[in-house]
């Protein structure tokens, strides 16, 4: 539980980076099925999980709060090794990946069989649903580029009825996204206008003198967000049970495209200790994506 805890805390800190997928870390921890069955409207199931479900609920909440001012600062004085931090750990989550496409491993939402998986027509189908992921990560990267300005300082806007129905939308959409390895909902609430707003306001539910004004600019948000967490889990559920490979070969086509949004690129380097530090940050991250995508998997043996 304290494990699942502190990925939690690790997925909660993905969310607030535009650009960073939250559902790519929850991949990379091979948490995907099991944060999607506590998503489902089955009470009894999810109760059942309960010590999955707090410890990473918790820890989503604790890495949101406690985070958000901390990530905007190590991309300010960190930005190389932070984001060579985030390139390790989407390239160490590939073999995970590919063992979902082309190996003998099997989702447990899975009823379908897994023998298509070497035949020519479940190769052909894989391969071009990686490319499909893949070109849709190029095009949200290209989207970027024109709206990228980093977080900023800004003061909270005053409440108005328009403003709240804009940041329930973008939470509805940003929440859906976020579930989706890859694409980052961050970015969805960027593109929509929103985004300096509700990473403003997090930090001032610390500010007495501004609670109450960070608050109800928040709430929208929040139950859009649970909105789109839930119609978009029933979404992705019904894929892994009916088409289960074309599906990771989707999330694998996006998680590995993805590496373009985050990798700084060698130019970036221009000292031997931000070198060292970045390669560092970089293996670090490729073996907690690698290695903690196992622990599961070894703990369900063992029991």
């Amino acid at each position: 539980m304290l494990l699942t805890f502190l990925k939690g805390i690790v997925i909660g800190m993905c969310n607030v980076i535009p650009g960073v997928s939250g559902g790519t870390v929850i991949v990379i921890f091979d948490m995907y099925e099991e944060f999607l069955s506590i998503l489902s409207l089955n009470i009894k199931r999810t109760l059942k999980n309960w010590r999955f479900l707090v410890p990473v609920l918790l820890g989503m909440a604790s890495g949101v709060l406690l985070f958000s001012k901390l990530i905007t600062l190590l991309y300010k004085y960190f930005p190389v090794q932070t984001n060579f931090c985030f390139t390790g750990l989407i390239l160490g989550s590939i073999p995970l990946l590919c063992s979902y496409v082309f190996g003998n491993r099997a989702p447990k939402e899975s009823s379908a069989s897994t023998d298509n998986k070497k035949s020519l027509a479940g190769i052909i189908s894989s391969v071009i649903c990686i490319l499909a992921g893949l070109a849709l990560i190029v095009g949200f990267y290209i989207l970027k580029q024109k709206l990228d300005a980093g977080p900023a300082e800004f003061e909270l806007p005053p409440f108005t009825w328009n403003l709240a129905f804009i940041i329930f939308i973008a939470g509805i959409l940003g929440a859906v996204t976020m579930i989706i390895p890859g694409i980052s909902g961050s970015l969805i609430m960027l593109i929509m206008g929103v985004y300096p707003i509700i990473i403003t306001a997090i930090p001032q539910l610390f500010n007495p003198s501004e609670f109450v004004h960070a608050l109800i600019l928040l709430l929208p948000n929040g139950v859009g967000v649970i909105i789109g967490l839930l119609g978009g889990a029933w979404l992705i559920k019904l894929l892994l049970r009916k088409v289960p490979n074309q599906t990771y070969a989707v999330i694998l086509g996006l998680i590995a495209g993805s590496v373009i949004n985050v990798f700084p690129g060698f130019s970036a380097i221009d000292s031997f200790g931000k070198g060292a530090g970045s390669v560092f940050a970089l293996l670090c991250g490729a073996a907690l994506a690698y290695f903690g995508s196992k622990t599961p998997k070894t703990e369900e043996k063992a029991a």
